[in-house]
């Protein structure tokens, strides 16, 4: 029996979950801890952060009675960028097969603009071309002489890469494949029409919001906003000159509190808890209503800058922490111009305990289902291993087939730019020849 270890690092919890493979997926372990060092999605504090993520894992693992230290991680959207990039190879036997796919893959990220201070993440192909034929979904067995790709690119700050290993490093924890956060909770929620007909997934947390739009069953865009459920707790607190905990109080119990037929009630002073002062719930009304549309006309803006918001036939799916606020689905629906808007839960695990199924745990469960093989039709992935739905292993390979998997590679991408050079070299022996010519 095979055991998944996935760890999401939040803003607000680190969240650890066990998950057993036996002809199905099953939870077998859980365990979450409040994150310290962690701010807006980046590391802060080493030190902090890796004592959450192993009270989480003990937790889990005591739970589930095994021992496991090798995990599928989130890298928050903090720290990475999404760019595009297009790759073509010859079939030379007439049939594309994974070595062409992988090949194309391969040469679109040789033909990428990566910043020197980004490193790739994932690579996912959202179309191929077979000679004149376009919108092939997988082109594997199909006939033709050329195959090109288009590649969506998830790059990430090589700094906050390093902080997270040193991070999961100190922790006891051997990394297996970090995974962009925003792309694990599409995993967990969303169904295939919705990818077919295009969908945005905003996983809206404490401090940050992760967008990843898909169409046509493939991602296509990737990014991040620093809006959260944090913020509205921020705004009460200064508002009314109360604790931060008692602002976080007063938000999550907001509902409760406006059925009440008064409209005041008692808080604390912020510096003298044991002093006590009268707070009108049409003004906390006030402040959360303000913080929230602005929330959602930041996310609607961001859509719209993906150039794809009018193909979302599918519309808006939310998850992540803030969704469980008061009728949070009927006023965001107001900001995303009549797109239908759905609140996305993660999907049914056998052994997933009800809590779990809340639209917080959306990339936890999600990074169980990467680890699973239920991710996209092909992938380069963080430790740029080609994936496929056909050939998928999530544990480490040897070092003598990476080192000779890096070496094909290596040796794929020589041939590419010694081609390149011909050309180059070609082109400029006919200009040196038209020059002396005239």
């Amino acid at each position: 029996m095979k055991s998944i270890l996935a760890i999401d690092v939040g803003s607000y919890k680190t969240i650890a979950i066990i998950a057993n493979v036996d002809n199905e997926l099953s939870i077998s372990g859980v365990g979450i801890a409040k994150s310290k060092g962690i701010k807006k999605g980046a590391i802060t504090n080493i030190d902090e952060a890796a004592k959450s993520i192993r009270h989480a894992l003990s937790d889990a693992k005591r739970i589930a009675g095994i021992e496991i230290n090798k995990a599928i991680v989130s890298i928050s959207s903090t720290y990475t960028q999404s760019i595009k990039s297009n790759g073509i190879v010859n079939i030379p036997g007439n049939e594309v097969t994974l070595k062409e796919i992988n090949r194309a893959i391969q040469t679109a990220l040789y033909n990428a603009t990566v910043p020197n201070d980004y490193v790739v993440l994932q690579a996912i192909p959202y179309d191929f071309k077979v000679d004149e034929l376009s919108e092939i979904e997988d082109p594997q067995g199909m006939s033709g002489s050329r195959l090109e790709v288009s590649l969506h690119i998830i790059i990430a700050q090589k700094s906050g890469m390093e902080n997270l290993k040193k991070t999961f490093k100190q922790a006891g924890i051997e990394i297996v494949n970090i995974v962009n956060a925003g792309y694990a909770s599409a995993l967990a929620v969303l169904n295939e029409d919705e990818k077919e007909l295009g969908v945005a997934v905003i996983d809206i947390g404490a401090t940050t919001s992760d967008l990843a739009i898909y169409l046509n069953k493939a991602l296509r865009y990737t990014d991040f906003l620093a809006v959260g459920s944090h913020h509205i707790t921020s705004d009460l607190s200064m508002a009314l000159h109360t604790t931060p905990s008692e602002a976080e109080y007063i938000k999550t119990h907001f509902e409760n509190l406006i059925k009440t037929e008064e409209d005041l009630i008692e808080i604390s002073v912020i510096g003298n808890e044991n002093e006590k002062q009268k707070a009108s719930l049409t003004t906390i009304t006030q402040v959360i209503s303000a913080r929230v549309e602005e929330t959602f006309l930041l996310l609607n803006k961001e859509i719209e800058r993906s150039g794809l918001k009018n193909k979302l036939g599918a519309g808006i799916v939310l998850t992540g922490g803030f969704t469980n606020f008061y009728n949070v689905k009927e006023i965001a629906s107001q900001f995303f111009n009549g797109h239908p808007v759905r609140i996305g839960k993660p999907k049914t695990i056998n052994g997933l305990v009800e809590n779990l199924q809340a639209p917080e745990y959306a990339t936890v469960i999600g990074l169980i289902l990467y680890g699973n093989g239920e991710n996209n039709k092909y992938e380069k992935d963080s430790n740029q291993q080609f994936k496929s739905e056909h050939v998928f292993d999530i544990e480490y390979k040897s070092a003598s087939e990476t080192e000779a998997k890096q070496m094909d590679e290596k040796e794929e991408l020589a041939n590419i730019a010694s081609q390149k050079s011909q050309k180059v070299n070609i082109f400029k022996k006919l200009i040196t020849w038209l020059n002396n010519l005239f």
